[in-house]
């Protein structure tokens, strides 16, 4: 009778291990669901432990939530710091300062890993939450005070680079390079909408033939409704 080998045990995982991976798992699985469509039990099985063992590492879906949340920032935080480190003026040309450095290397981060905008965005949609809130204000200040430590520039000039920032998370969430007012996209938008359907009989219709009368009595007639007499003159 063949020998049989004894079975290897399994190797333990340490929970801050599991802690790392679950934190990974719930920044996409939150990006794509947010916090109240997320089920705690698919971030668990995407990591391979019961639901219950998250909450001994979490305590609630919430806290969760926040430390994917949190995890966000602080990439969005080295992404600037790696973006300062290898950012050398002496070969940068002579219109790219740092600013322009990490504005790149934000928009390379945009572009690499769409979970972490829109878990941001997610973030913000969570605020009306006051833990939550809280939670979001000290980690945007948080990266604030990191990108004044790493560029001399004044306070408008911050508040500018954030600014910019936004616009950066709304066209990347769009799909969209421009959110200038008449840019291309805009156009071909714009263009769609006035040859649908509702768009023509919206521009047939009564209302709008009254929105470009000339007078109050064009407009009366054209919206199909009598005219008021006008006051008699002395």
């Amino acid at each position: 009778m063949a020998a049989t080998s004894p079975k290897t045990p399994r190797q333990r995982v340490p929970a801050s291990e599991r802690r790392d991976a679950l934190i990974d798992a719930a920044v996409h699985e939150f990006a794509h669901g947010g916090l109240h469509g997320t089920p705690v039990d698919r971030i668990a099985r995407r990591v391979g432990v019961a639901q219950p063992y998250v909450f001994s590492l979490f305590g609630s879906k919430k806290e969760l939530f926040l430390a994917a949340v949190e995890r966000g920032f602080e990439l969005v935080a080295e992404t600037f710091s790696r973006a300062a480190a290898e950012f050398d003026p002496a070969i940068a040309a002579p219109d790219a300062g740092l600013r322009q450095a990490m504005g790149a290397a934000y928009v390379e981060m945009l572009a690499s890993d769409r979970d972490y905008l829109m878990l941001q965005l997610h973030a913000y949609a969570a605020c009306d939450d006051e833990e939550i809130r809280e939670r979001v204000r000290a980690a945007y200040a948080g990266l604030v005070a990191h990108v004044e430590s790493l560029w001399d520039a004044a306070p408008e000039e911050i508040d500018d680079f954030f600014r910019y920032g936004m616009w950066l998370n709304v066209a990347a969430a769009l799909g969209v390079e421009d959110l200038s007012a008449g840019c291309e996209w805009m156009q071909a938008e714009a263009a769609a909408q006035a040859g649908s359907p509702a768009e023509a009989a919206h521009a047939g219709s009564p209302a709008e033939a009254a929105a470009h009368a000339e007078s109050p009595t064009e407009a009366a007639a054209q919206a199909g409704s009598p005219a008021e007499a006008e006051p008699p003159t002395a």
